[in-house]
């Protein structure tokens, strides 16, 4: 059986990805602080084969415990997004970047085999090319998104003989056990659920999508390649790209007509067309799940009584949750 560590396991996406893990036979380790709540992983959490490691990945004897034996690490945990990174930029650094150093070489000493990094589309900056394709320069706006690059540095020089992978999602959306509320397509579809009023910020802006089932699908994907397939690649994995205009009129087509959608101006200027062309010629892997599909999800979920108090909870939003612990 082989052993899976999921730094950040009990984040947005690895809520979705730790229990597809399990179900597909592997023993999965997630390192997590848990800021968002222990019952994400509810559903799986008396799993024999699932350790759940409450630490911090910048505690490398956390990172040592948890990685021992283990043949794989998934990487996805950070202070997420422009916004939580730029409350505490110190903080940031020390958990997107400084932290990534020690994971490399405690992976690497460990005698992991496969490393499958969480990096971002947002490395990209502002492009005028009509697909932004993995070949093009990296130009990076933020502080977030500069050491999201400097991290996959990292792993190209300090790798050793762990196969590596780098992957560049576009911005995920749909259900999860961690929902964020704070992301493009979820944010939209909670006001329109919510309040019958989407605002759009600026609105012609590009924004590649990903749903979040098609992005735990990837990542399965990955860790079954063979080495040659995917060692030093780097992969955009994304499906449909819209401006925020069009995304707020979909969101408007499945939630109801009498949605009402207000634009105003914005100085957020981050616009890319992400092409994921490649994933799919090198490694057949094509996304499946749309965008209406994921506002579709949002909706079953909030109807159910999934998603309680959604518009105060600050379990949603990352920016508010952070500021309210006050990480150090």
């Amino acid at each position: 059986m082989k052993t899976v560590v999921v730094t950040g396991g009990a984040g947005y996406v690895g809520s979705a990805l730790v229990p597809e893990l399990l179900e597909n036979g592997y023993r999965v380790k997630v390192v997590d602080l848990m800021l968002y709540g222990e019952s994400v992983l509810d559903s799986v959490k008396d799993h024999e084969q699932l350790d759940l490691i409450k630490g911090d990945i910048r505690d490398r004897a956390v990172l040592e415990t948890a990685i021992a034996g283990a043949d794989s690490v998934i990487h996805l945990a950070c202070i997420s997004n422009d916004p939580s990174y730029e409350l505490n930029p110190a903080l940031g650094k020390s958990i997107n970047y400084d932290a990534f150093i020690d994971l490399v070489d405690v992976s690497r000493r460990s005698g992991v085999e496969r490393f499958v990094y969480a990096s971002s589309s947002s490395v990209y900056g502002v492009k005028d090319e009509p697909d932004v394709t993995e070949d093009l320069p990296r130009e990076p706006l933020t502080d977030y998104s500069l050491y999201k690059a400097k991290c996959e540095d990292h792993l190209s020089d300090n790798a050793g003989e762990m196969t590596y992978v780098v992957v560049r999602p576009s911005t995920v959306c749909g259900y999860a056990p961690r929902l964020r509320l704070d992301l493009t397509v979820n944010i939209l579809t909670n006001h329109a659920l919510n309040k019958r009023v989407i605002t759009v910020f600026g609105g012609e802006q590009k924004r590649p999508n990903i749903h979040i089932r098609d992005m735990v699908d990837a990542y399965l994907m990955l860790l079954k390649q063979p080495h040659d397939r995917i060692h030093r690649k780097i992969y955009n994995v994304g499906y449909q790209n819209f401006k925020v205009r069009e995304i707020a009129e979909l969101v408007k087509s499945v939630i109801g007509s009498d949605i009402n959608i207000k634009t105003v101006a914005t100085d957020d200027n981050r616009s890319y067309h992400v092409s994921s062309e490649k994933i799919k010629r090198e490694l057949g892997f094509v996304a499946r799940h749309t965008v209406e599909e994921a506002v579709e999800d949002l909706r079953e979920a909030f109807d159910a009584g999934l998603v309680p108090n959604p518009m105060d909870d600050i379990r949603y939003y990352n920016v508010k949750l952070m500021k309210e612990i006050d990480l150090k």
